[in-house]
């Protein structure tokens, strides 16, 4: 091999290590403000759809325990994810009090996109009771799979008394 070839390959071998540094960083960041959902925006418990979210900054210190969490990233305009706003609404009523479902509209809080690393919408992200993320899931997610996928990470949802 001579020298120009051992040079080139050193220099791609640099260039690799770094890329995966920044990507490690940056998936890092977006785990990390995973904890911080909170003081992004959600959907209050109290019946929302994704048709017409309503941004709530902060967390209620009235909360007596904190719960799993779904959160889903998407648009109002997006296909797919009207096609999860019903089953968000069914997950945020049947398991009301076991799991809380939170929906964030990308196009209004382009932060969130940022802070959870998003690619597509929509995206499904699982987050235990400590807001450490569990799962993520992109695309349309039916129900039924939503939750043999919290049975899996060791939740066992129960719905909640009608």
């Amino acid at each position: 091999m001579n020298r120009s070839t051992r040079i080139a390959i050193i220099a791609m071998l640099v260039v690799m290590v770094a890329l995966v540094l920044v990507l490690k960083t940056r998936r890092e960041k977006a785990s990390s403000s995973v904890a911080n959902v909170d003081r992004v925006a959600k959907v209050s418990s109290a019946g929302e759809s994704p048709e017409s979210p309503q941004a709530v900054v902060g967390s209620d210190p009235e909360e007596t325990q904190p719960l799993p969490r779904l959160v889903e990233l998407g648009s109002v305009t997006c296909i797919p994810c009207k096609a999860m706003a019903p089953i968000l609404d069914e997950l945020r009523k049947e398991y009301a009090g076991a799991l809380q479902v939170d929906f964030v509209d990308v196009n209004k809080n382009r932060d969130a996109a940022m802070r959870f690393g998003l690619r597509i919408i929509p995206t499904q992200v699982f987050l235990d009771a400590n807001g450490e993320e569990l799962f993520r899931h992109e695309g349309f997610f039916p129900k039924e799979q939503i939750l043999a996928k919290w049975k899996e990470l060791g939740m066992d949802l129960q719905p909640a008394r009608q």
